[in-house]
């Protein structure tokens, strides 16, 4: 397998870029953004990868960022994702993005992706939830939580049940800029209100 390319930009085009190592020119699929990327690059370029071998081909998939690179993986991991519609999600849409829109279970911006259809986004949710959830908590970090706990407890002292309180408050905290606990918990009875 191999993991990473370290070499120089011979030539580019839409969705591939060759990159030369010691005179050998290794052909890579990327994104769009990584594109243009490489092509403003001056010398040396990095870029992580991923091979997938089948019978009749062997391609090369790269990645600016190692987070892009585990975002590919996880998404070929799911039914129905090969790795041409995992390329387009990671042209369309940031990680951050793309964990939000599965934490809150927001289809319209799944949807919104070329090559992914209603019954697409409803399977991504479904396999990846927990997943974003546990990447969105570690962006959150640890400044979140006190806030979070807070408003746990706020939802629980107006009747709601402590697991269904945990989960509303984790649905939205991915969605929510640096939220307060008051804006936690108005987003949190929002999102209650629409069940």
């Amino acid at each position: 397998m191999i993991a990473h390319l370290s070499g120089e930009i011979a030539s580019t085009g839409d969705k591939w870029v060759v990159i030369d190592i010691g005179g050998v020119g290794y052909r890579v699929s990327v994104t769009q953004p990584t594109v243009q990327a490489l092509r403003e690059a001056d010398g040396r370029v990095r870029v992580h990868t991923h091979m997938v071998v089948r019978d009749d081909d062997i391609q090369l998939y790269g990645f600016l960022h190692p987070s892009e690179l585990e975002l590919f993986r996880i998404l070929i991991a799911v039914s129905g994702i090969g790795p041409q519609i995992a390329m387009s999600i990671l042209s369309q849409i940031t990680l951050e993005e793309f964990a939000m829109a599965i934490v809150g279970e927001d289809e319209k911006a799944l949807t919104r992706i070329p090559g992914i259809g209603q019954k697409s986004a409803k399977r991504l949710i479904l396999e990846l939830k927990e997943k974003m959830k546990k990447h969105a908590q570690a962006t959150a970090g640890g400044r979140r939580a006190a806030e979070a706990d807070d408003a746990v407890s706020a939802l629980i002292s107006l009747g709601f049940s402590p697991r269904e309180a945990q989960e509303t408050v984790d649905a939205v905290l991915p969605t929510l800029n640096s939220p307060s606990v008051q804006t936690l918990i108005r987003a949190s009875l929002a999102r209650l209100r629409e069940r």
